[in-house]
C-alpha cells in the first residue's frame, strides 16, 4: 500500500515538474513575442511621428514662400485683356556673374506692353508676373542677364511678336484698382498652391493613421489580456473543485475495494 502511494506521489510530482517546465517555456515564448511586438510598435510610432514632423516642416516652408506670396498678391481677379501695342522703349543695365567674385555688366531691352482691360475698359501696363513687376514695373518681361546682348534682344522680340499674334489674353488685375498694371500670369496660382499642399497633407494623415492604428492595437491587446485573465481566474476554482471530487472518489473507491 505504501509502495503504491509512493509511486503515485512520485508520478504526481513528475507531472507537476513537466507542467511547470511547459508553463515556463510558454511564459518565455510569450515574453519574446511581447518584446518583438513592442519593438515593432515603437518603430511604427517613431515612423508616424517622423512623418508628422516632416509634414509640419513642409507646411512651414510652403507657408513662408508660396502661400505668403499668394496671399500678399493683389492681382486676384481674372479677366480678358486686349493687347493694344508692344515695343522696346529702352535698354536697361544689368549685371551677370562671370565666376567667383566676378560681376560684369550688360544690357537688356525693356519691352513695354499696353492692354485694355475688358472688365473696366481701362488701359494698363502688362507685366509677366509679380517678380517682373517688382523688378521693373515699366517692362513686361525681364530676361536673365547674359553676356550676349543679341540673344536677349532676340528673346524679347519673340515675346513681342507672340503677344501681337494673340490679341486677347487672360490677365489678372487688382479689383481695388490701386495698381496701374495687370499680370499675364501669377507666380503661384491656386492650382499650384493646392498641389504643393497635397503631399504634406497626405504625409500628415498617414503618420496620424499609423500612430492611431498602433494605439488601437495596443488597446485591443490589453482588452484581450484582461478577458483571458478573468477567464483563468474563473476557471481555476472550478478546476480545483472538480479535481478534489475526483481524488475523493478514487480514495473512497480504493478503501471500499480493500474492505
Amino acid at each position: 500500500m505504501f509502495l503504491w502511494a509512493g509511486s503515485k506521489g512520485a508520478q504526481g510530482s513528475e507531472r507537476r515538474t513537466i507542467y511547470q517546465k511547459i508553463r515556463e517555456y510558454d511564459i518565455l515564448e510569450k515574453r519574446r513575442t511581447v518584446t518583438a511586438l513592442k519593438a515593432g510598435e515603437d518603430r511604427a510610432i517613431l515612423l508616424g511621428l517622423s512623418m508628422i514632423l516632416f509634414s509640419a516642416m513642409m507646411y512651414f516652408v510652403l507657408g513662408i514662400t508660396m502661400v505668403r506670396s499668394y496671399s500678399d498678391s493683389v492681382w486676384t481677379e481674372e479677366s480678358n485683356c486686349t493687347v493694344l501695342n508692344s515695343g522696346i522703349v529702352a535698354e536697361i543695365n544689368c549685371s551677370y556673374s562671370c565666376g567667383s567674385e566676378c560681376r560684369k555688366s550688360s544690357r537688356y531691352p525693356c519691352l513695354q506692353v499696353y492692354v485694355s482691360l475688358n472688365a473696366t475698359g481701362k488701359v494698363l501696363r502688362l507685366s509677366y508676373n509679380e517678380e517682373a513687376h517688382e523688378a521693373n514695373p515699366e517692362c513686361f518681361y525681364i530676361p536673365k542677364c547674359r553676356k550676349d546682348h543679341t540673344l536677349m534682344h532676340t528673346i524679347v522680340m519673340n515675346i513681342s511678336e507672340r503677344l501681337k499674334t494673340h490679341q486677347q489674353v487672360l490677365c489678372y488685375y487688382d479689383p481695388s484698382e490701386q495698381q496701374d498694371s495687370v499680370l499675364l500670369t501669377r507666380l503661384y496660382g491656386r492650382g499650384a498652391i493646392i498641389s504643393s499642399l497635397l503631399w504634406p497633407t497626405c504625409t500628415l494623415v498617414g503618420g496620424t493613421l499609423i500612430i492611431a492604428m498602433v494605439k488601437l492595437t495596443q488597446y485591443l491587446s490589453f482588452l484581450c489580456e484582461q478577458i483571458s485573465r478573468i477567464k483563468r481566474m474563473g476557471l481555476y476554482p472550478l478546476m480545483g473543485a472538480s479535481h478534489t471530487k475526483v481524488c475523493t472518489r478514487k480514495f473512497n473507491g480504493g478503501i471500499q475495494e480493500r474492505v
